[in-house]
Formats: C-alpha cells, structure tokens, sequence
C-alpha cells in the first residue's frame, strides 16, 4: 500500500523539480528525502523520476503517478473531514495576488462555501515574491503568478497580459503614452514599462494604485492605458491591438503554492481541491 508521507515527499520533489529544494520545503534532510524516493520507486517497481545532474524531471511513470498522488491525498483528507473528529475554530489562510482576488476569487469562494459553509477562510493581498515569502509562516495556500516555466507549485493556467484602453476615450493615441501603473516593484509594472522602452515608445505615469479596480476605473475614464491580466478585464474596457501600435504581450502562469505542514488538513485540501477545479476545469479532483 502506497504511503501518504512518500506521496507528499514524491509531490514535493515533483513540483519543485529538486530533490534539495523539496527537502528544505519539508524541513527533512537531502538524503532522507532520496531515501524516501527510493522507497517510493522500489515499491512501484519503476523510477519515477530521470535525473541528470542537479536536475530532476518526472518519468513517463512520474507523471501518471503525480495526478493519482494527488488525488490520494486528497481524498484521504475528505474521508478524515467526513468522519472524523471536526476541528473547531481552524481558519484557512489565503495570500492572493490582488487582481485575483478582486476579480476572480469572489466567485470562486462563493461557490466553495455552498458545500462547505463550516470551513473559515482568511483571504491577503500582496505581490507574488512577498506573499511566497511568508508561505507557512503567516499563509497555509498563496494563488501567485510567475513567468512560466516555474518548476514549484501547482499549476492551474496561463493567463494573457493585454493592453487596455477606454472604450469612448483615445488615451492610447497620446504621446508620451499615459500609463496606469501598480506601485514600484510591481511585476506587471516593471514588465509593462520594459515592453515601452523596448519599442522605443515614450510614455508616463499618469496614475498609480495598487488596486485592479481604481486602476481600471481610470482606465475606463479614458485618463490613461493599463495592462492587465485578460481574465481580469472588465467588460467595458477594449483591448489594444498590433495594428494600433501595441505588440502582444506574453501570458503568466498562475500557480498553487501549499505549505508543507498544511497539506494534511483537509480544510486546506478541500479548498485547494475547489481552486484547482474552478481555475484548471480539467485537473481531475
């Protein structure tokens, strides 16, 4: 019978494509980690993962044997939350990218709770690299974005980075282009600038907030051009095209990250198993 801890230790190296990386997630030892492995693929018979120096990537067994593990965590955490002694008071700690939050995560939430009112979630806001930083500390799941490939999390889905303009307003005709930007040290600002600079297109800050929808609004208003994820768009704001002096920009990923010493709860689990399902409609759950 397969064990739940060389399944989640299996996981862990997995999706951080690093035997060294996973073994600090776990806080265990490189060689009790590779100890474990070894266990794993002596009781399949098979390896399930193909090593080449310092990197590690699944084998064709891997990567079957990843969605099942999975699952198996999964429902072992149901059938504990089904049966088992309840836990009174646990609350579900969420770090969000804030568009998401905003503009997605609603939903998603909304639809969680019509099955599983009992479960209390405490939802955050912050920039990718400062919320990963406090995963396990102040937050047990954080729904992040990355410039693919990211080898760590779960992935859910690529979401395309667009230019946005007013629909009855032509900020975007202006010169220098006036741009909505997201505080310093925002990804989606740095990657929005560079995209400018790089096509020689002069430009300023003509507004600044840290929120998707005051950014939007400003947008909408017609008193500067933003870039956005499309998934997060609303509906009254157009697209900018090529043909309008826009190039297309690339898609981010948005990834799952689960602490370790979170992964066993099913509270954790079940809403994992809803994001997973809501953002990746064809991730098995």
């Amino acid at each position: 019978m397969l064990n739940p801890d060389l399944l989640l230790v299996f996981i862990s190296v997995a999706e951080n494509s690093s035997f060294t990386r996973a073994a600090n997630e776990l806080n265990r030892s490189q060689s009790a980690i590779s100890m474990q492995v070894k266990r794993l693929e002596e009781m399949l018979g098979v390896p399930v993962f193909e090593r080449s120096g310092k990197n590690v990537k699944l084998s064709p067994e891997g990567k079957v044997l990843l969605g099942y593990a999975r699952r198996i965590l999964r429902l072992m955490n149901e059938a504990i939350a089904a049966v088992g002694k309840k836990t009174e008071g646990k609350t579900v700690r969420l770090g969000c990218i804030e568009d998401y939050a905003a503009r997605i995560l609603p939903r998603v939430l909304v639809n969680f709770w019509t099955t599983h009112p009992d479960v209390h979630i405490e939802v955050d806001t912050g920039e990718t690299s400062d919320l990963l930083k406090k995963l396990g500390d102040d937050y047990d799941m954080v729904l992040a974005m990355h410039m693919m490939p990211q080898s760590a999390g779960i992935f859910l889905r690529m979401d395309r980075l667009v230019w946005a303009t007013s629909p009855v307003h032509s900020p975007h005709e202006a010169d220098p282009l006036p741009m909505a930007l997201r505080p310093a040290g925002c990804q989606e600002s740095e990657w929005a600038t560079a995209a400018l600079d790089s096509a020689l297109r002069p430009w300023r800050c003509a507004f600044v907030s840290a929120a998707i929808g005051t950014l939007q609004g400003a947008v909408e208003e017609g008193l500067a051009v933003g870039m956005f994820k499309e998934s997060t768009l609303t509906g009254s704001l157009r697209i900018l095209t090529p043909l309008e002096g826009f190039a297309d920009l690339p898609s981010v990923g948005i990834c799952l990250h689960i602490a370790p010493d979170s992964l066993l709860r099913p509270d954790v689990n079940m809403l994992s198993a809803a994001l997973i399902k809501s953002l990746q409609p064809n991730e098995p759950v």
